[in-house]
């Protein structure tokens, strides 16, 4: 395309449009549970005048090392200060804009288009919370660099200023570190061109140096100095061993059934894989058009968008800023071969309202909630904090003065420490350091753990907690918990309870008052706690977390009626769908739970919806179908490692031994590197020794059946059932000494147990 005064008025046009579905996607309750922490970051740094380097939000971790820019939190205190949470929910719709702003500034039709596609993706990691400046800033800096590429002429002198902010706001400061490398690599590479090009080269890397290295050494303006360094080190670290529980740091799943699962007009869950596509073709064409550059940057970004869910965002800034550029050049050049230049308009007007109605289509959900009550989202559209956060059960601690210290889970900790802090201290929060994978692996145990069990009493008793704050909401809630266990608990009784959040306290003799004062019983507890009366939207979530919440406690007939109440709001709910069949399941209508089940799978094709298909095919005894379904839930998983993991022990049980072992060997290949010291009965490496152990077994291979088995007593030596099946397989080889030792082994760790 040329620089027509018609490409001018669609590139306006369809600019414009972009700018406000960007603005509709950011516009949403505030969701992040990270936000907590960082407003009470800049709280902290406001009332005590100084920036911390340990921890001072938590009880289990406190005083341990911990350094965070407090730039972000200081910026969203402010904010609330005057505006509260609408405020942010403003702030979250601006940094999408203007993301999308710095991305189309020198651009064209095609990078206009390509910005529609990618909205989806900014707005996801643009909501309220300090990754939001890195977004930002990751634009400015690309559209500054990708001009100075492509003309020599940019405001280099504003990426030192910049870098200031950045480093002070989000440690993603690191990837405009590495744009830099990127650009200046190309560059170099260049140099080894004869010629103009060459010549070309080391004009712009002299022009460019003194800039670069102002940018490096500004990163060093922080309360830290190169402390920053260290701590970014100790940083990803924890992170790459926190992904086998955090998703956002899961990779992308690459196989057809997860990309044709999400390819939809109206689901923007499969836009990545859009982009995907249009950033191959851009490298591809780039390379035809020798402009290799672009395609090394195309190339890197891909992958760093598949290998992190949390990384699309940039790789969709890319794809539009240089993938827009490259495929603007060859479209130009194979249109004007092809078409006149009437023709030329014609079509690419014709494209401008095809992306033109996209994106009046996915805004018009947006505003609708539909969107967002159609997929996993615990947002809606508008300003003010989200419905999943326990604001009511938060103030019932408040006013009731619970004693000892409180028990929270992974994802509520950031609001309880800015809700409820200073004067309570969190056990556990979304920092990935003062935490380390074995704080998560303890929380994973007490939530699957009795409440009535010795790891209850061990870890109440250690740190005096004396209240557990549970989110009971149908995402990251109820399903998390072991709801059933705290109701029948003799420990452990219910004081409050809500759609959204449950309240427990340890029966002691500061609490006995409150609990005769309460009398919440989960089999008769009201719910939901009040009559409702809010817009279409509130209701719709209360009536959906209210059928999530009386299933789990098995109020089915309730249930039932909750679940029909929030269908008449918004039919299309594939979560509702599957509650209503996991409730007609335990009904023992097993027929009609099948439809509602492959009713929930033809709505939203995910890794929940096949699990769950899958378990009722397995409790029906349809193998074939159990496992058909399982592989489906693997090939959409972003951490494919523990569906993996669930069909090989399937396979197994099919008495399909040599496709377990391989299920066994994917989940390896695709779980993310754990350190040696997460082990014990549940960890994933003893399940897979376990598993393979049975799988060499049944192939009649008991030498590789004993060593797999060594493994798993290895990696949870305080167990005795793996001890015993040890013994078996050492008494099927006639190793008489090593199975009696064995055994004496089991009978020595359970003594201990049965105690």
């Amino acid at each position: 395309m040329g620089s027509s005064s018609v490409e001018k008025k669609l590139f306006l046009f369809l600019g414009f449009i972009a700018l406000a579905y960007a603005f509709l996607a950011g516009l949403r309750t505030v969701t992040d549970y990270d936000l907590g922490w960082q407003l009470a970051t800049g709280r902290w740094v406001v009332q005590h005048h100084q920036v911390p380097s340990v921890d001072v939000f938590s009880f289990t971790a406190n005083s341990q090392p911990w350094i965070y820019p407090v730039g972000a939190g200081i910026a969203f205190y402010a904010a609330f200060l005057l505006g509260g949470y609408a405020l942010l929910s403003w702030m979250g719709a601006a940094a999408c804009v203007g993301t999308v702003v710095l991305l189309l500034r020198r651009g064209s039709v095609v990078s206009a288009t390509l910005a529609i596609i990618a909205v989806p993706a900014i707005a996801a990691r643009t909501t309220p919370r300090a990754e939001m400046f890195t977004v930002a800033l990751f634009a400015a800096f690309l559209s500054i660099l990708w001009q100075h590429y492509r003309t020599d002429r940019a405001p280099l002198w504003l990426l030192p200023l910049l870098m200031i902010a950045w480093v002070n706001l989000h440690p993603g400061f690191l990837s405009g570190l590495a744009l830099i490398a990127a650009f200046s690599g190309i560059e170099v590479f260049e140099l080894l061109t004869p010629g103009p090009r060459r010549q070309t080269a080391i004009r712009k890397l002299k022009g460019a140096y003194p800039w670069f290295v102002a940018t490096a050494s500004a990163t060093l303006v922080n309360p830290w100095g190169w402390g920053i360094y260290r701590a970014l080190l100790r940083q990803n670290r924890a992170m790459a061993l926190h992904s086998q529980w955090l998703s956002e740091w899961g990779s992308v799943p690459l196989n057809w059934t997860a990309i044709t699962s999400t390819v939809s007009l109206r689901d923007t869950k499969g836009a990545f894989y859009l982009l995907l596509l249009i950033a191959v073709t851009a490298a591809v064409s780039a390379l035809l058009l020798r402009q290799l550059g672009a395609a090394i940057l195309l190339g890197g970004a891909a992958f760093e968008g598949v290998r992190h869910i949390r990384m699309e965002a940039l790789f969709a800034c890319v794809v539009v800023v240089v993938g827009g550029s490259v495929l603007s050049s060859a479209i130009g050049r194979i249109g004007a071969g092809i078409f006149d230049t009437r023709m030329r308009s014609i079509a690419a007007s014709c494209g401008v309202l095809i992306f033109a109605a996209l994106a009046v289509v996915r805004s018009v959900d947006l505003v609708s909630n539909r969107h967002y009550f159609a997929s996993i989202d615990d947002g809606t559209f508008g300003v003010g904090l989200s419905w999943w956060f326990p604001t009511a059960a938060a103030e019932f601690i408040q006013r009731e003065n619970l004693p000892g210290e409180i028990f929270n889970t992974y994802d509520l900790g950031g609001y309880f420490t800015w809700k409820l802090g200073p004067e309570r201290l969190d056990y556990i929060d979304g920092r990935a350091l003062p935490f380390g994978p074995e704080a998560l692996q303890r929380h994973d145990e007490l939530l699957h753990s009795s409440p009535d069990s010795a790891i209850w009493q061990r870890e109440a008793e250690k740190y005096h907690i004396n209240t557990i704050l549970l989110p009971l909401a149908r995402y990251d809630g109820v399903h998390l918990v072991n709801i059933t266990a705290l109701c029948n608990s003799q420990t452990w009784r219910l004081v409050y309870l809500d759609e959204i959040s449950g309240v427990f306290v340890r029966r002691t003799a500061q609490t006995e008052q409150l609990i005769q004062r309460s009398q919440v019983d989960c089999a008769t507890a009201p719910l939901p706690m009040k009559p409702i009366k809010a817009s279409r939207a509130q209701a719709f979530n209360y009536w959906a977390n209210t059928a999530s919440l009386l299933g789990a406690l098995g109020r089915n007939a309730e249930a039932l009626k909750a679940a029909e109440n929030a269908l008449a709001i918004f039919p299309d709910s594939a979560f509702l769908h599957w509650i209503r069949a996991s409730v007609l399941f335990a009904m023992g209508s097993l027929a009609d739970s099948e439809e509602e089940y492959l009713k929930a799978v033809s709505l939203d094709p995910s890794e929940a919806t096949w699990s769950a298909l899958a378990n009722l095919y397995a409790k029906r005894g349809r193998t074939p179908a159990a496992l058909a379904a399982m592989r489906c839930a693997a090939q959409l998983s972003m951490r494919p490692q523990q569906p993996l993991l669930t069909l090989g022990y399937a396979y197994l049980s099919a008495g399909r031994p040599n496709e377990a072992l391989r299920a066994f060997d994917d989940a390896v290949r695709s779980a993310p590197t754990t350190p040696d010291n997460v082990t014990g009965s549940g960890s994933f490496h003893f399940m897979i020794a376990q598993g393979r152990s049975g799988a060499w077994e049944a192939e009649g291979d008991m030498e590789k059946a004993t060593a797999y088995q060594e493994e798993a007593v290895r990696l949870a030596p305080d167990v005795p059932a793996p001890w015993r099946r040890l013994a078996k397989l050492y008494q099927v080889q006639g190793r008489d000494s090593d199975a009696n030792h064995a055994r004496e082994h089991a009978a020595a760790v359970e003594q201990p147990n049965d105690r």
